[in-house]
Formats: structure tokens, sequence, C-alpha cells
């Protein structure tokens, strides 16, 4: 099938990352299956979702890693001028949820399949399609496990993320948090007699912002990345039941995306430790029964791969481009190199269309994709490990 055939076809699959995957999957598995291809799927524990592995070529050589996601972020609340899930082509655009982020790439990858088997790899070209990246890069954890018993690592990585085809490096790493705070109620005539799960959450909101406005003045800096500095932002709230009750619960989300030379994590346990230290105290002042709560909803780490390692010397050659870069977007690739896999993002379309209200790809994104995609085999298909 043609690349423009094949991502109608993909979609066409409604993979908001809260649905099931396994309709897509099958799909790409038959397309597999047609050219005599095997395949093996690794699932969640709801067994509704799945990642997809195959590979063309010697399996004892290292070879390269075609690297992609299927899951899309919702549609919900945006206003599309067409069916998000109906592949439209205008004023040679393609317009669809995930035609950029990056069900583009899969479709590429797709209808490479057979050139590569008809130049008969001497190194083996791996696929690696994975389930709810958007929410985490839960899926790829799995795939990762089972690709760490193989006793040859492939020789690269290639994430197919939208990036305008430029090749990148390093991104940040990133995290997102819950907190929970269980308050007192009583009637707000009371106040002195609750305590106020509303009020308590905003210190602590507020204890993150001046956290983030740290790092904005104070650096850490790294200008390849836009913006520069570490980021911290809370994204959702909610708590109360009605305005003259003084709120016995109060919820948010933060997330904090870091240079490559900050640990998230241990950024967090700072906050987590004003909590625990400073807040919590002075709510149990008002009752025993309050206190707080977190879990950590999601965490990837950053990229961080030197400039003058051979993935990004072949990616360069290829794309025409003398220097590589650095984004702020997180992606799987952080923890393929986790696993001593040089990782390189690379891909069709923009990240300024991705996640966005009529997302589309350049026609010519694709076409220019499929020629790198076609690069990176001839590369390794000749020999080069």
């Amino acid at each position: 099938m043609e690349i423009r055939s094949l991502l109608e076809r993909l979609i066409a699959f409604d993979t908001t990352s809260r649905n099931s995957n396994l309709e897509l999957i099958e799909f790409v598995r038959g397309v597999l299956d047609e050219e005599g291809i095997p395949s093996e799927l690794s699932f969640d524990a709801s067994r509704e979702k799945a990642n997809l592995w195959a590979t063309i070529g010697p399996s004892d050589r290292a070879g390269v890693v075609l690297s992609g996601h299927t899951d899309v972020v919702p549609v919900d609340g945006q206003q599309w001028n067409t069916d998000p899930f109906a592949l439209v082509e205008a004023d040679g655009k393609l317009f669809g949820r995930g035609t950029s982020d990056m069900k583009g790439f899969i479709a590429v990858c797709l209808a490479s399949i057979p050139k590569i088997k008809r130049c008969n790899p001497e190194n083996p070209i791996h696929f690696a399609f994975s389930y709810d990246e958007e929410v985490g890069c839960i899926g790829v954890r799995e795939l990762l496990k089972a690709l760490s018993a193989f006793k040859i690592k492939p020789a690269m990585c290639l994430v197919g993320e939208p990036t305008d085809l430029r090749v990148i490096r390093g991104h940040k790493g990133g995290m997102a948090a819950r907190c929970h705070f269980k308050g007192e109620p009583c009637h707000s005539s009371q106040t002195h007699r609750g305590v106020n799960a509303i009020e308590m959450a905003a210190e602590g909101i507020t204890y993150l912002k001046r956290m983030g406005m740290r790092f904005k003045e104070e650096g850490p800096f790294d200008h390849e990345c836009t913006p520069p500095f570490t980021t911290i932002q809370t994204g959702l709230i909610e708590g109360g039941t009605a305005l003259n009750i003084v709120p016995e619960h109060c919820s948010f989300e933060f997330e904090m995306r870091g240079l490559p030379s900050v640990n998230t994590l241990e950024l967090a346990d700072e906050f987590f430790t004003y909590c625990r230290s400073t807040l919590e105290p002075e709510m149990k002042k008002g009752s025993r029964q309050s206190g707080i709560n977190w879990e950590i909803k999601s965490e990837y780490p950053a990229l961080n791969l030197d400039g003058e390692s051979e993935a990004i010397k072949l990616l360069q050659s290829l794309t025409g481009e003398s220097s590589s870069g650095k984004v702020s977007f997180g992606t799987e690739a952080g923890l393929f190199q986790n696993e001593g896999i040089p990782a390189v993002v690379c891909g069709p379309g923009s990240i300024d269309q991705a996640h966005r209200p009529n997302e589309y790809i350049q026609i010519n994104q694709l076409d220019r994709c499929e020629r790198l995609v076609d690069g990176v085999v001839q590369h390794f298909a000749r020999g080069a490990d």
C-alpha cells in the first residue's frame, strides 16, 4: 500500500490513549503478515492495548529500530472543520488526528516494507510501535523489557516524532503528579473549626510557582531548548462542594519538564518535602484527620545524545542538516537511550500541529521522510552496523 492509503487507514482508528489500540495493531500486523513478516505483541494488564515488534533481516546482528507510538491525544472540546478520524486532503496537506503526531511516520515505515524485503538486509530493520506514549511513555517500557533479553542491542533507534525532519539529539525529561489535600469541613461561618483544603492546596501551588520562577531566573539554562530552562506548571485543580462549606477536599495535578541536567523526580521530592514538613503540620493543628498525599502519574527521562555520535552523523548526512538540536517536548527516545541504544528524534510534521484542532501534515514532509527512511535502511542493509 502507498503512504497515503496507509495513513488513511491508520487515522480512521480512534486510538486516543483512553481507548484500545488493538484494531490498529491488528491492521499493522495484517500488513506485515501479507509480506510474510512475523510480529510479536506485548500487552498491558487489561490486554486492551498492545505494543508491536517486528524484524526484517537476521536477528544475530544489531541493526536499527524504527519507532513510533500508536496513540493520539483527545479531540474533546476542539473545533475541527472536518472529521478528525477521516483523512482529508487540501492545499498540499493531509488533515486528521495523528497525521503529524505520529501516524504519518508509521505509514512511511509500513510503506517501506516491500523495499526492505527486496534489499535482503545484512543487518536487521526493527519496527517498534507502542501504546500510551501520550500519557507517560507507558507502553514502550514493556517493549523494552522484552528487548533487554536480546543478546545484541540495536545500533540505533530512529524515533519519528514530528520535528519537521530536523535532527534532534536531546530533549527535556518530565514527570507529572497528582496531589490531594484533605481538610476538615464545617459551616463557613465557623472557619476557625475547619481546615480549608483549597487554601492549603493553593499554598502548595504557590510553592510550585516559586520553584518554577527560580529556574526561569537562575537557571541552569540550555539555549538549544525553548524555553531554555526547567519549567513547572499546575494544569488541573478541583475541590469544594459549596461556597458556604469550608472545603474538605482539593486535588491538583502538576508537571515538571527538566533540562537533561535536572532530575525531575528529585525536584518533585523538594516539593513533597515542603508539603510534608511545612503544610501538613499546619493542617493537623486544625484537625488530626487532615493531611496530604500524592502519586507520581508518569515520568520519562531526558534525551542527551552526543552530537558527534554515529547516529547523529548518519541522520545529518541523509537530511542535509549541518547541525542537530534539542526540543522541550518529551519522547520515548530517552528510554531507548537508557537501555544503551543511541536514539535520535527525527520525523515528518511539525510539533506546532500536534495536539491542535485541524492537525495536518504537509504531503512533501511525507515524501522527504520516505527518502530518509530509505536512506537509513540502505545504510544498515549494506552491512553498516
